[in-house]
């Protein structure tokens, strides 16, 4: 599990896009809008989740990853 912060994901279509843009890299996603958080299991590693992300205009970082 990975779990992600992404600090500018502040409305349902920010979470929609990086719904869609992680949604091939994992096989189980949770956003939680209200903390800009996501968890995902995922067998790719930090830096392609985060590659994902920033290509579609969202830096994050990884909180914790097991």
């Amino acid at each position: 599990m990975t779990l992600l912060s992404i600090p500018d994901m502040s409305c349902g279509h920010c979470k929609a896009s990086v719904t869609e843009a992680l949604t091939p890299l994992a096989s189980e996603i949770s956003v939680d809008l209200a903390s800009r958080q996501v968890s995902l299991t995922s067998e790719a590693s930090a830096e392609v989740l985060l590659k994902a992300l920033n290509d579609i205009g969202f830096p994050a970082t990884v909180l914790s990853q097991n």
